[in-house]
């Protein structure tokens, strides 16, 4: 039982990183700076998940809970990334736009200038009123339980 959470949760992660890459190339929608830190994570987990695979379940526990570890980081920066999206706080001021109250025109310009070209305050695609940082919360946080399980399981 406990190869199998494994792989369904290395599984998983490998196919939101397919899932990013063709939202990407085949979408047409290239990521901002917060996408990119959400892959991160589950690459980790990933590589977490081959590595489980490949050792003795017996010393498992340590590399499992760092799988549920590498998910709960992408699920918590798809939340940060969600709240920036919904205006709930600013991102970094590297991948989102300033107020422009009160700047001079000089400064306005300067600001627009130096936007970047894809933002992380936009939402290029939802589905239910959910971005793609929303989605990779949840289904993150459900991959992370599949991990804490796999480490629990006694087989």
């Amino acid at each position: 039982m406990k190869r199998i959470l494994v792989l369904t949760a290395t599984l998983g992660s490998a196919a939101m990183m397919l899932g990013a890459l063709g939202f990407q190339y085949i979408g047409e929608m290239p990521p901002c700076k917060m996408c990119y830190w959400q892959r991160y994570p589950h690459l980790a987990a990933v590589g977490i998940g081959v590595l489980a695979v490949l050792l003795p379940v017996g010393s498992l526990t340590v590399l499992l809970y760092l799988g549920a570890l590498a998910a709960l980081t992408t699920a918590g920066i798809g939340l940060y990334h969600t709240g920036v999206e919904r205006g709930f706080w600013e991102g970094p001021t590297t991948c989102t736009s300033g107020p422009i109250d009160g700047l001079t025109p000089e400064q306005l310009m300067q600001q627009i200038m130096g936007a970047p070209l894809v933002r992380c305050d936009e939402v290029p695609w939802e589905l239910f009123s959910l971005s793609m940082a929303s989605w990779n919360a949840i289904l993150s946080i459900a991959l992370a339980a599949v991990w804490i399980a796999a480490a629990r399981s006694k087989s």
